[in-house]
């Protein structure tokens, strides 16, 4: 008897849960990518700049964004999606991106946010989202890397 694609241990797939975690997270930088340009979740679209702190543009509302802003989203959205293939680059997805996050909070934190140096940009609510980030990536990133195998 053949299994067929309805049955639980076929439909479980071979990935662990730091591949489909890191699957998820560049799925949710894509959309949040996507959302950066899209009018209604972020107010005021037309005074989006490519970068720098004068980008008007606010995701949900809160977060700053620009054009560079959300093409970062996007290409990191693509690199959790093309990472999440295998489990040890997965884990260096997680960890390594825990890390650039980790450096980008520090730069929020350390330059002013009317400054030319905040070019891409960031405001106080990134900087918190930036920190949760940094310690959820690398936390995950330690804590599913002994576990190589799906249930």
């Amino acid at each position: 008897m053949t299994a067929s694609a309805h049955d639980p241990a076929v439909t479980a797939t071979t990935r662990t849960p730091a591949q489909l975690v890191a699957l998820v997270l560049g799925i949710v930088f894509l959309l949040v990518g996507i959302a950066g340009f899209i009018p209604g979740l972020t107010t005021d679209v037309g005074e989006m700049s490519f970068a720098g702190h004068e980008s008007g543009a606010m995701l949900l509302g809160v977060f700053q964004v620009s054009i560079l802003h959300n093409i970062v989203h996007l290409l990191f959205g693509v690199a959790g999606v093309a990472m999440a293939r295998s489990f040890s680059t997965a884990r260096s997805y997680l960890i390594g991106g825990g890390v650039v996050y980790a450096l980008v909070w520090l730069y929020g934190l350390f330059i002013s946010h009317d400054s030319v140096a905040n070019f891409i940009p960031v405001n106080t609510a990134d900087n918190w989202l930036h920190l949760g980030l940094a310690v959820a990536m690398i936390a995950l990133g330690l804590l599913l890397g002994g576990v190589r195998r799906g249930r």
